[in-house]
This record gives C-alpha cells, structure tokens and sequence, in this order.
C-alpha cells in the first residue's frame, strides 16, 4: 500500500495548519514545493518565481516534487504531503496547454485517495509566498479538483472545521 497521501486544494485553505497538525502526533510531513521555491527564489534572484516566470516555477516544482517522493519512500508510516506532483503538473499543463498529467496517470503515484481543502474565504490570507487573490486561489482549486480524478484519483473533500476534527477526520478516511 501507498503510504504517501497529499492533501491539496485550495490556496489558504488550511493545508499548511493541517500538516503542522499532523506533524505533532508524529506523522511525517512534507512542505509544500512552491513555498520552498518561493522562499528559496526570494532570497536569491527571484528568476523562478511563479508571477515572475509560472513555467520555470512549475518545472522547478516538479522536480522538488519528484525527490520529495523519493525520501518518502523511506519512510515506513504515513507521509503527508502539502501539494505535490500532480499540483505541480496541472501547474504547467495550464501556463504551457503541454498535456502533462496524462503521463502521470500510471507512475509516480500518491495514495488513491487525495484530501483537497474547499476554498474557505473567512480564513484566507496573503503573505510573501501567497500573492495571488482568492479569485485565483478558486480557480486553482477548481483546476484540482478536475485534475485528480482525471488521471484516476479519488478525491475527498475535507470538512470546514478545527484542526483537530480535520486531521481526525482525514486520519479516520485513511483507517476505512
């Protein structure tokens, strides 16, 4: 069985608190990629950034994706994924129209089940990392929501709750 899960969604939807969640009751967590590469491009030249070139920011997260996969498989319980591969390529599927996440319908495979955070307006937020409105923010959301189950994913919403109910909901989706 697949022990790697991503959770996904929307933009300042709760993912990030949720694997901080899920960090302190000992599960493995794993950043998402483009706020490392957003962190990382800031603090160099900045060339990578997704509102400054959206094609080398999503090739780059591609390539963060896939290595984060590869440390994962040494991991012999659950890892939990902020975004991941399949975010990254519906990424560049759209800035590019290149058809990208067909040819991940069969390998580098996540858990079937993927959790994906509604778009939630009342806890939304800008920071350095997230610059694009909630406009955008939704409309990612609904490119994911389609990308997923179209390479064979099954997709669960999670639920507009506390961190705790959340992360005991998610957990309890993975028992069944």
């Amino acid at each position: 069985m697949i022990k790697s899960v991503v959770i996904s969604g929307c933009s300042g939807g709760g993912k990030s608190t949720l694997l901080e969640e899920l960090s302190q009751r000992g599960y493995a967590t794993v950043e998402e990629p483009g706020r490392r590469i957003v962190k990382e491009e800031l603090a160099g030249q900045g060339a990578a950034l997704p509102w400054v070139d959206p094609v080398a920011f999503a090739r780059r997260a591609i390539a963060m994706a896939l290595e984060d996969q590869k440390l994962a498989e040494a991991q012999t319980g659950w890892t939990f994924f902020d975004r991941g591969l399949i975010d990254a390529a519906a990424a560049l599927q759209v800035t590019t129209g290149e058809a990208v996440l067909e040819t991940l319908r069969n390998r580098n495979r996540y858990h079937q089940t993927v959790f994906l955070t509604p778009p939630w307006p009342e806890i939304y937020i800008n920071d350095p990392e997230r610059r694009h409105g909630f406009e955008e923010a939704v409309a990612e959301y609904d490119r994911l929501t389609a990308a997923y189950p179209e390479i064979g994913y099954e997709v669960v919403l999670l639920p507009k709750v506390d961190v705790v109910a959340r992360a005991d909901f998610l957990l309890s989706q993975l028992r069944e």
